[in-house]
Formats: C-alpha cells, sequence, structure tokens
C-alpha cells in the first residue's frame, strides 16, 4: 500500500470527524471544517474522506437509501438505524469474522467483509410513543 502524506486538510478533517458523536454525513464534515478553514472546497473534503477511509484512518458508513457517512471509530462493528428518527448508532457486539467464511465457503465469493444494520425504533421514539414511522430514512 503507497504512504500518503498527512497534509494540513486531511489533519483538519480528521479532528472534525473526531469531534462528531454521530455518523455526519459529507456536508455536515464539510460545514464543519468551512467554519475553521473558509477556503477549502467540498471537493477537498471529499477526496481527503475517501483517502482517510482507504488509509483505514477513518470508516465510511455505508447504508442503504442514505448519503454517505464517515466516522472516527474504525474497528469493525455494526450499526442500529431508527426507521422513526433516523438515529444511526453503533452496536457493540462482537462482531462475527466466521460470516465471511461460511459466504466464502457456500458461494466461493472473495469476501473481504460484511456490514449489518440492525432497524428499528431507539430509545428515545419508543419514550416518546413515537412508534410509526415517518417515512424519512
Amino acid at each position: 500500500m503507497k504512504t500518503r502524506r498527512n497534509t494540513m486538510q486531511k489533519m483538519v478533517i480528521l479532528d472534525v470527524l473526531k469531534k462528531f458523536d454521530d455518523h455526519p454525513t459529507v456536508d455536515e464534515i464539510y460545514t464543519e471544517v468551512k467554519n475553521s478553514h473558509p477556503s477549502i472546497s467540498k471537493n477537498t473534503v471529499y477526496r481527503n474522506l475517501r483517502l482517510l477511509a482507504d488509509d483505514g484512518k477513518i470508516r465510511k458508513v455505508s447504508l442503504p437509501s442514505e448519503q454517505e457517512r464517515y466516522e472516527g471509530l474504525t474497528k469493525h462493528h455494526y450499526h442500529f438505524q431508527c426507521k422513526v428518527c433516523c438515529l444511526i448508532a453503533d452496536v457493540d457486539i462482537d462482531y462475527l469474522e466466521s460470516i465471511n467464511e461460511d459466504v466464502r465457503q457456500k458461494y466461493g465469493y472473495q469476501i473481504d467483509g460484511h456490514e449489518i444494520v440492525f432497524k428499528g425504533i431507539c430509545l428515545e421514539c419508543i419514550s416518546k410513543n413515537k412508534l410509526e414511522y415517518l417515512g424519512g430514512c
């Protein structure tokens, strides 16, 4: 793997991303970066997010029907998405590495990893009795 330089833009973007407690979109990260570095372009943020993810310094979170999101937690883990308020939260359970081998053996695919997203209603929506799907996520 080619070693890339740690540019000022990458360091700024990484610092901003680590301040988020959730899984921000490129637009949310760009807005925050632009507050402290007004001359940075959205393309620069997007390109550097991809490079940081490729280098394993951050993770890209891909959810069906969602914009790309990013996070600073780089270990393999799963996510939960609330179908009412669209919250995306980390699920801290063991990553089931054996699933990759099961699929490889059964189908012959080369498996690089897997992502699981649990869907349902978060505790806050349950406590507020918001139990109906709003169609926003």
